[in-house]
């Protein structure tokens, strides 16, 4: 099955990113893409709270969701959005993933578990949790790749998470980023490899990338990975479109010839 990963360097303006997608949903569908895959914080990437505050809507009122739920009808694909900031019912933020069927149906939601709060040797600091709350949910959704499980950026560093897409039997799991250019040279391609070999599964990770409106940088890269580890796609920096073909018959060869979520044993606490 073809699928296309939509490399982006999302701005400020939720409208013009939303025209960005949409743009790609038509280019995807016409090469015989069947899902267009999107990074992180597709629709607005804007470190600034107070200039993105009027721009963080609950989903009803989302121009972005909306724009995509409309590409997916139209050119009949499926869209899922990386993430998209999104304003809860409880005044809270959320980094809120989308997988949207081919008929502009939400077909699942995920809100990013794990929060990036670090502080970098380079001297960038990130508080992820000042701004959006945790989500408390595994998610995973039958799509046309089968199972897809949904993590996004920061919880590629949390094996649990995977151990539990693992125990759901994932065909796929999607992993869009926005990833920091010193954390992506040191553990990008790492990170994702181990997670497609653990979960003997498809991972496929659309990136940030370049240079953004709001001061960042983002490290791009986006990659498409076989269960077995290697590399399909790597988009290195450019900005657009890449193609892959996911082949459901690798994932049951790789799963035959070593049965590592069948072998998989609880590890007993330690005596000490």
């Amino acid at each position: 099955m073809k699928i296309a990963l939509f490399q982006m360097t999302s701005g400020i303006d939720p409208r013009a990113n939303a025209v960005a997608i949409a743009d790609a949903a038509r280019q995807a569908a016409g090469e015989g893409a069947a899902m267009l895959f999107t990074p992180e914080m597709c629709g607005l990437l804007d470190r600034d709270r107070k200039r993105a505050t009027p721009n963080v809507v609950a989903e009803a009122d989302n121009p972005v969701l909306a724009g995509a739920r409309d590409a997916a009808r139209e050119y009949g694909i499926w869209i899922d959005l990386g993430s998209l900031a999104v304003l809860r019912d409880d005044g809270q933020w959320a980094n809120r993933g989308f997988v949207i069927d081919a008929s502009g149906a939400i077909a699942a939601r995920y809100d990013k578990i794990h929060m990036f709060d670090v502080d970098l040797a380079t001297g960038e600091t990130w508080r992820e949790s000042a701004a959006y709350t945790a989500g408390e949910q595994v998610v995973h959704v039958r799509t046309p790749l089968g199972r897809l499980g949904m993590a996004i950026c920061y919880d590629v560093r949390f094996p649990a998470l995977f151990e539990e897409f693992g125990r759901a039997a994932c065909d796929a799991i999607r992993i869009p980023a926005a990833f920091t250019v010193p954390t992506g040279k040191a553990h990008w391609h790492l990170l994702q490899r181990a997670r497609a070999v653990e979960a003997s599964a498809w991972v496929i990770a659309a990136a940030q990338t370049g240079h953004h409106e709001d001061g960042r940088d983002t490290y791009g890269h986006s990659l498409v990975i076989d269960p077995w580890g290697e590399v399909v796609l790597d988009m290195d920096a450019e900005r657009g479109l890449g193609f892959a073909m996911v082949d459901p018959v690798r994932t049951g060869e790789v799963r035959a010839q070593l049965p590592s979520l069948a072998n998989k044993r609880e590890i007993p606490k330690s005596a000490t």
